[in-house]
């Protein structure tokens, strides 16, 4: 519950309705909980999921589960901050919602960063623009009151619009009971980030890079949520003397051994 609560507060915060979290001030102390490790999807559950969202929408799993990044990053990307040729995204902005208006605003925490575009995503991209084409959106920056800012949205809805994170928020919880599965925290759309996480560990990619990546405030952080996705020490012990030893071709048997102490 307590956790319920601070989650909430923060997203209050995030859209500027209160200007700090209470559970978070030093006076008040959260009640120890056993937190549960992250249990990223499959690709084969995403894929699922992606195929029962509305097609106009489907690129944000892509955008999501191969490049990481959050939903109002993906709702706010602009197609210009995408580069085709040298595979990179740059994240700048997101889309949030101020006083019950939608906004364009810095990523979160501020941390603009760039992110690599696999080919995969390269051509989901490619093939949802050629079928959506990107629309120009007028937003206020920030603030509902902010400077307006025109940016060329790659997600919008039908009628060319930005689309709202509580419509897309009810397309993802239809597309989650129509694949078998119960809409809750552990199956909301930060799957994905967690998708992306487990596949960059799993290619040897360091845990400060994906923070990056991820646009974690700390690696400390992206540490304590998947280290126990990450190969132990040991296991990279084991792996890095038997590649050593393949590639010298100077592993021996037991057998062999046994004839020359013979």
């Amino acid at each position: 519950m307590f956790t319920t609560l601070s989650a909430i507060l923060n997203a209050a915060v995030d859209d500027e309705l209160i200007s700090s979290n209470p559970c978070r001030k030093a006076s008040v102390s959260a009640p120890r909980a056993d937190k549960r490790k992250v249990i990223p999807w499959t690709a084969a559950q995403v894929a699922t999921i992606r195929g029962e969202l509305p097609e106009r929408w489907r690129v944000f799993c892509d955008l999501g589960a191969l490049c990481g990044l959050r939903q109002g990053e993906i709702l706010g990307l602009d197609v210009d901050q995408i580069e085709m040729l040298p595979h990179v995204l740059h994240v700048r902005q997101q889309l949030r919602i101020v006083s019950a208006r939608l906004v364009l605003a810095p990523p979160k925490g501020g941390k603009e960063r760039d992110v690599p575009l696999p080919e995969r995503a390269a051509q989901a991209v490619a093939v949802h623009l050629a079928r959506f084409p990107a629309m120009e959106v007028t937003l206020p920056w920030r603030t509902p009151d902010g400077p307006k800012r025109t940016a060329r949205l790659l997600v919008t809805t039908a009628p060319g619009k930005a689309v709202n994170r509580n419509a897309f928020n009810e397309a993802w919880r239809r597309a989650v009971r129509t694949a078998g599965l119960v809409p809750s925290r552990e199956t909301g759309t930060h799957q994905l980030r967690h998708l992306f996480a487990s596949l960059m560990l799993a290619g040897g990619v360091d845990i400060k890079k994906l923070s990056v990546y991820l646009g974690h405030s700390s690696a400390g952080f992206t540490l304590a949520t998947y280290t126990h996705l990450m190969e132990s020490a040991d296991t990279h012990a084991r792996k890095a003397i038997e590649a050593a030893l393949a590639a010298e071709d100077v592993a021996p048997t037991l057998d062999q051994e046994g004839e020359r102490r013979g």
